[in-house]
């Protein structure tokens, strides 16, 4: 077509009542009109008086938005559907008062028992503009297929157990969620105390490699959480893998 957009409008995450743009800007070959629609649900709908390149809105309910930009030969392009997400119950205190768009978490991850076999969910949410991008990891190992905001496992094993956390980034920065045990029950071998002497001795008699065991610090009883251990954790085996390492991380 003769219409291209050069700046498309991002998602948001945000609190109710919050106040911001959305944003569209194109180029043509004539002048350009400028059209902006919402869906909520099934129900797709014009806005009245949208009709320029910035769209302002008070949040109050999560729903889609597109911008339809047409010039005077009836050429029409849409931008891309994007989601704003608004949150209706937050903590007070939350954003921040000089909050500029940086993830806040709103959701945090409860700590989950399962059998062995059976579904694993996980949940956390975090507002940020733009909407913030998901990782989850486990015991300080990014996770590379689980990137929203529900992990989701549909048939646990006992190797899926451990601790589990969220970082939510975007353009402005990083935060992270509390850390939270996965206990996968059915299957595991539970040792007595008098049996764990034995088991150390076993794996360092047989091991024939070089292992490495980082234990990374977060949740403090009288500290805010700190988020450099978790990275340190994580950086670290990385490093000490590439140096023929068994990596053992832990968080916690």
């Amino acid at each position: 077509t003769a219409i291209a957009i050069t700046e498309q409008p991002v998602s948001v995450s945000v609190p109710v009542g919050y106040s911001f743009m959305l944003r569209c800007r194109a180029q043509g070959c004539t002048s350009l009109q400028y059209q902006w629609f919402c869906q909520y649900q099934s129900d797709c709908r014009l806005i009245p008086g949208a009709t320029n390149q910035d769209l302002p809105i008070i949040a109050e309910q999560t729903q889609l938005y597109t911008c339809r930009v047409n010039d005077l030969h009836r050429n029409a392009v849409f931008s891309d559907w994007v989601k704003v997400e608004v949150h209706q119950c937050v903590a007070r205190g939350l954003p921040p008062r000089l909050w500029r768009g940086e993830p806040v978490i709103v959701l945090n991850p409860s700590e989950q028992r399962v059998e062995v076999g059976q579904p694993l969910q996980l949940q956390c949410a975090a507002m940020g503009v733009p909407a913030p991008s998901y990782q989850w990891y486990r015991n300080g190992n990014l996770l590379e297929q689980q990137k929203r905001k529900k992990l989701w496992i549909a048939h646990t094993k006992v190797s899926d157990s451990g601790t589990y956390l969220c970082c939510a980034s975007n353009s402005h920065g990083e935060h992270w969620t509390n850390a939270v045990d996965v206990h996968i029950g059915g299957g595991e071998v539970i040792l007595a105390p008098a049996n764990h002497l034995q088991l150390f001795h076993l794996v360092f008699v047989l091991a024939t490699g070089k292992i490495a065991l980082l234990v990374g610090n977060n949740r403090y009883q009288h500290h805010p959480n700190l988020m450099a251990p978790v990275r340190d954790v994580f950086e670290l085996s990385r490093l000490l893998e590439h140096l023929g390492f068994q990596v053992v991380s832990l968080l916690d």
